[in-house]
């Protein structure tokens, strides 16, 4: 008899599922968790810190993952939303999804010190015109030659409305020519190729040489260097100054893996992410990494001035200025 019921406590034992893995949601941007991008990397060092899996959502670029998340309001589905960068804090913070993220602001390697206790930074770089040298051999030195250059050699741009890069575009425009920035834009214009929605179609258009130019980031040229061992693609210093972009992270306070999300971040402040940036995401790290950068990243533009709006100003104008953009724009 004993027998017999041990056998069977045996069989009972086996029958009862494993507990389930809880998984942790993260949207984010789409290049991020591309083939080629850090996602994949940072989904596998992160698993073998927990007993969990990551689950990525990417509606699109930066700025549609914010517009998605308006979308849900309270129903969103996500524990973490990453890819925001500081021009959509403010409006982000103002839905009252966020909560605070609980890491040590010291941590982060910033240009600008670091203070935000609800988004904490992953990476950074500086916009950049990147330009194809071999079909364009004088590219512009300032962002007021490409506003007045030839016409004929074009430039392959991002929405404002639904792309990180094609904002901070916008307000690296506004930065420059203040008042006078609408007249800029219809000068402009007639290099614009093409408005993509995001960066991943904008770069693919001028990799595939429909444009010798495209709005990008100084460290697009390292991809280049390290991946294909060419000097081929060059970002143009430009003597106005260069719009610096922050990317960052943010915990939903109504999360069911509230500690789980906490632990994400205090993860991405460490070489176990930070290591991926460098030659996966092609930015700057915000974080401690475990050795030092490529020697591509030292031969670098190096912008002779940084610009930057605060969140708050973007908040308050984006909308503005987006219509200023529009109505430019039209043809």
């Amino acid at each position: 008899m004993k027998k017999t019921l041990t056998a069977l406590f045996a069989l009972l034992a086996f029958a009862v599922p494993a507990a389930a893995k809880d998984t942790l949601t993260i949207y984010t941007y789409d290049s991020f968790v591309a083939e080629w991008g850090p996602g994949p990397k940072v989904k596998a060092e992160f698993e073998k810190t927990c007993d969990c899996t990551i689950e990525w959502v990417a509606p699109g670029d930066g700025v549609a993952v914010l517009n998605r998340l308006k979308l849900e309001g309270a129903a969103t589905k996500a524990d973490v939303v990453l890819g925001l960068d500081t021009n959509l804090t403010a409006e982000a913070a103002a839905t009252g999804l966020f909560g605070k993220h609980g890491v040590d602001v010291k941590l982060a390697r910033t240009p600008i010190p670091w203070v935000d206790e609800y988004f904490m930074p992953f990476d950074y770089a500086h916009f950049a015109v990147i330009y194809d040298s071999e079909t364009m051999k004088d590219p512009p030195k300032s962002l007021d030659e490409l506003v007045n250059g030839d016409p004929a050699q074009k430039i392959v741009l991002e929405d404002p409305r639904s792309s990180t890069p094609g904002l901070g575009f916008l307000l690296w425009m506004k930065e420059v020519y203040g008042d006078k920035s609408a007249e800029a834009w219809k000068k402009l214009s007639g290099r614009v190729l093409t408005v993509a929605p995001g960066w991943s179609e904008a770069y693919a258009l001028f990799t595939k040489g429909e444009a010798p130019m495209v709005l990008s980031y100084t460290t697009s040229p390292a991809y280049h260097v390290i991946a294909e061992n060419t000097q081929r693609y060059k970002a143009a210093a430009f003597s106005e100054g260069h719009y610096l972009q922050i990317e960052v992270a943010g915990i939903i306070e109504a999360s069911a893996h509230k500690a789980l999300a906490q632990k994400f971040i205090a993860f991405m402040m460490s070489p176990g992410f930070q290591d991926q940036i460098p030659t996966n995401n092609w930015m700057f790290p915000a974080g401690a990494t475990s050795e030092a950068l490529p020697a591509a990243f030292g031969e670098l533009v190096k912008p002779v001035k940084t610009l930057i709006y605060s969140p708050l100003e973007v908040d308050q104008n984006r909308r503005a200025w987006i219509d200023e953009w529009l109505n430019a724009m039209a043809k």
